[in-house]
């Protein structure tokens, strides 16, 4: 790990959203996700939509949580689309919500719970002694953190290298087992666990299979909930796969030490009777049990929720197609263009900093290993490279899948502009598209020429293409003109005010660098060139 990534748990970074919303559904039953999506919807979604009650669904970037899908359930949303990290969810993604919806040591804390139970049912004192001295018997607790904490006015109270994180350690910073280096989430809650449970130490907890338990994930204080429903989703998926019955599992900010980046789990051993004191209904806000749908009583991790799927390729036979030669040309323009998106990812990051956004090399990179995933070999290809038309339809449709934010709206609406001019094949038809799609965006995204955007450099590309000087040029020339003229234009974006998009809302004078989006399309567009 280089020493300017920050330290999360996490498995595999493009997969921690949907990862931490698996978490978050294994945590509350009375939640499901939508296969294939990010999206989380109510589990009894179906009963709630034919009672004729007003069906809400909301949406966002991840990385703002518990907003916005730990708003879902009974009194507040029916479903929601997840983002990538600060990105707005793809189109498909939002439609996704609305098909399900519509179709469909901190365990001191949980003795704090039951106590709490018995004393408001009335149980005499020395019945709760008796019960809450078998009760810490039960019960295990392990912590790990990746980074300390600091009393307010000194130095924190021990240092953990940036590749580092320590096992074992105490609720106010005491020493640990052991100090590790960084793992991945899921092998963090490994050790965990097989050391909580290991009989050759002394305050080990037994677990075997056929036991029931109630889980807590406890929050140390400067864990993300991303990661924290990342770390749930591993505990969960631990015990099930020994056998064990997790009948309440709890995950959140319970017990803190102060910003302390880390977490710890707790296991107990639960009955029929243990349940009734830990489902006693409190108004601690601090407390606040799984969600359950109305009338569900066993915890169970749910299964996927499926939503209809719409065709991918959309296409018409009329359309033109093209010789084996022209359509292997395209083959490596498309794939030239990808390959060129995905190296500059953290080129264009930085460009995005600007904007305090950091996220348009992530999402343009998306895209395109999207388009690449679909492309298939040279030789056999699956993408329509052979049918201008099909083709661009196909993009349109991968584009609005798998890219958030506005690109994945803007780029989708672009290809899908341009697949009507590209019915024929001809140099004419090809700046006809290339105009059509640059009049789709201006008109849904509001953007125009000199806005400092990626219409500038679609603008410079069209009107060079419309040139009456370059008629007389072939194909592969005209584009060449276009692409410099698009590069040109990208590179001037750096001395124009933002008039649209996020970059209009931040101070001007931080702006000195060319738009990020208009660098993509001048890229794509010279790599499209280097192979024609």
């Amino acid at each position: 790990m280089s020493s300017n990534k920050t330290k999360k748990l996490i498995n595999k970074v493009h997969e921690c959203e949907r990862e931490s919303n698996e978490g978050l559904v294994a945590v509350n039953p009375g939640l499901s996700l939508v296969d294939g999506y990010t999206v989380v919807v109510r589990t009894d979604a179906p009963q709630f939509v034919s009672e004729n009650k007003v069906v809400l669904i909301s949406g966002g970037g991840s990385g703002h949580e518990p907003g916005h899908a730990g708003f879902v359930g009974k009194g507040m949303l029916t479903a929601c689309a997840c983002g990538s990290v600060f990105a707005s969810p793809p189109p498909l993604c939002i439609m996704a919500a609305v098909n399900a919806a519509c179709q469909q040591k901190p365990g001191c804390d949980i003795i704090m719970i039951i106590a709490g139970a018995m004393a408001e049912m009335g149980k005499s004192f020395s019945e709760m002694v008796t019960y809450l001295n078998t009760v810490k018997n039960k019960m295990g607790t392990i912590g790990l953190c990746l980074s300390p904490c600091s009393v307010p006015g000194s130095a924190p109270t021990f240092t953990l290298e940036h590749d580092e994180m320590e096992l074992g350690l105490g609720v106010h910073g005491e020493a640990g087992i052991k100090r590790m280096k960084v793992q991945s989430a899921k092998e963090a809650v490994k050790t965990m666990m097989d050391h909580m449970t290991n009989k050759q130490t002394s305050t080990h907890i037994d677990i075997k299979s056929g036991d029931r338990v109630a889980l807590m994930i406890n929050n140390l204080g400067g864990t993300s909930v991303l990661e924290l429903n990342l770390v749930a989703k591993e505990a969960i998926s631990y015990l099930e796969s020994k056998g064990v019955s997790i009948d309440r599992a709890y995950c959140g900010s319970f017990l803190t030490s102060l910003e302390m980046a880390g977490v710890s789990i707790s296991v107990l051993h639960v009955d029929d009777t243990a349940l009734e004191y830990l489902d006693f209904p409190t108004d601690s806000p601090a407390w606040r049990p799984p969600y359950f749908a109305p009338g569900q009583k066993v915890r169970k991790t749910p299964g996927l929720v499926s939503v209809p799927s719409e065709d991918t390729i959309l296409s018409d036979e009329s359309a033109a197609k093209l010789d084996s030669e022209t359509a292997g040309l395209v083959y490596k323009a498309v794939e030239s263009a990808c390959e060129k998106l995905l190296a500059m990812e953290g080129e264009l990051n930085d460009l995005d900093k600007q904007s305090g956004d950091n996220d348009t090399g992530s999402t343009l990179g998306a895209g395109a290993k999207g388009i690449l995933g679909k492309l298939g070999p040279a030789s056999a290809p699956t993408l329509p490279v052979d049918c201008p038309h099909a083709l661009a339809l196909t993009l349109g449709h991968i584009t609005e899948t798998v890219m958030g934010g506005s690109s994945g709206a803007l780029y989708s609406l672009f290809f899908t502009g341009a697949a009507n001019e590209l019915k024929t094949a001809t140099k004419a038809s090809l700046s006809a598209a290339l105009s059509s799609g640059l009049q789709a965006i201006m008109k849904y995204g509001g953007a125009k020429p000199g806005f400092r955007t990626m219409v500038d450099p679609l603008h410079a590309a069209v009107q060079s293409m419309a040139d009456p000087n370059n008629s007389s040029l072939s194909v592969a020339e005209t584009l060449k003109k276009a692409a410099e003229a698009a590069t040109k234009a990208a590179a001037d974006t750096k001395d124009m005010d933002a008039q649209a998009g996020r970059a209009s809302y931040v101070n001007k004078s931080l702006l000195n660098k060319p738009d990020p989006g208009a660098v993509a399309v001048a890229s794509w567009l010279a790599a499209v060139v280097s192979v024609l």
